[in-house]
C-alpha cells in the first residue's frame, strides 16, 4: 500500500513541478489563479500580491522534483529503497511544511486566510490547501510506513 501511495505522491509532485517549469519558461495558462490577490488602490480592484520571478518559479519546480526523488528513494521506486533515518526525517519535515501551507499565513493563503473573494482564494480553499493536507499525510505515511 505504501508503495502505491508513493507512486501517486511522486506523480503529483512531478506534475506540479512540470507546471511550475512551464510557468518559469513563460507559460501563462492558469497563471491568474495561482498567485494570491489583494485589494488595490481605490477603484483598482484586485491585483496580484506579488509577481513571481522566473528564477523563483524554477527553484520551486526543482524543489518539487527533489521531493518526488526523495519519496522515490524512500520506497525504492526506481532504485533500491533507502531506509536511512535522515531521509525519513527530511520527508517528515516536508510533510509538516505541507500542513503549514494548508493552515496558511492568516492573510493570503491557507484555510484561515483573511483575503477572500478572488479566484485564487476560492481555489486555495477548495483545491490547493486540501491538496497540501493530502500530500502531507501521504508523505508522513511514506516516511514512517
Amino acid at each position: 500500500m505504501t508503495f502505491v501511495l508513493a507512486q501517486w505522491i511522486v506523480a503529483a509532485f512531478v506534475l506540479i513541478s512540470l507546471i511550475h517549469l512551464y510557468w518559469a519558461l513563460g507559460g501563462r495558462w492558469a497563471s491568474d489563479a495561482v498567485v494570491p490577490q489583494v485589494q488595490g488602490a481605490a477603484n483598482e480592484g484586485l491585483r496580484p500580491a506579488f509577481k513571481p520571478s522566473a528564477s523563483g518559479t524554477l527553484a520551486v519546480a526543482v524543489g518539487l522534483l527533489l521531493i518526488a526523488l526523495m519519496v522515490s528513494l524512500r520506497v525504492g521506486l526506481f532504485v533500491p529503497a533507502v531506509g536511512h533515518w535522515s531521509l525519513q526525517w527530511l520527508i517528515s519535515v516536508i510533510a509538516l511544511l505541507m500542513f503549514a501551507r494548508a493552515i496558511g499565513d492568516s492573510n493570503l493563503v491557507g484555510f484561515f486566510k483573511e483575503q477572500a473573494g478572488s479566484k485564487f482564494a476560492r481555489l486555495d480553499t477548495w483545491a490547493y490547501s486540501p491538496l497540501c493536507v493530502v500530500l502531507g499525510a501521504g508523505l508522513l505515511t511514506v516516511a514512517w510506513g
